[in-house]
């Protein structure tokens, strides 16, 4: 039998977190247009909430990602100018 190879980036912890934050996953999905970088955010909801979202984004005709996207923008405007 031959030995398995590590991967060795799988589960490991980045040395720089800011860094870290700012790399682009090229495995997600394409990030906004006007973003070069981008950040998953898992929230845990109710199925029944989750049912209501999926509804007002396609009746508004948009993704789910892209109506959170903005919903989540106007309840936190960048004050800063991205400084941060």
């Amino acid at each position: 039998m031959t030995a398995r190879r590590s991967n060795g980036g799988f589960a490991s912890r980045p040395r720089d977190e800011h860094a870290w934050i700012k790399t682009r996953d090229p495995g997600i999905g394409a990030p906004p247009a006007s973003d070069l970088y981008t950040a998953r955010l898992t929230v845990d909801i109710t199925p029944a909430l989750r049912g209501r979202i999926k509804i007002a984004a396609f009746q508004r005709g948009e993704t789910v990602a892209d109506m959170l996207r903005a919903l989540l923008a106007r309840e936190f405007p960048d004050i800063d100018g991205g400084k941060s």
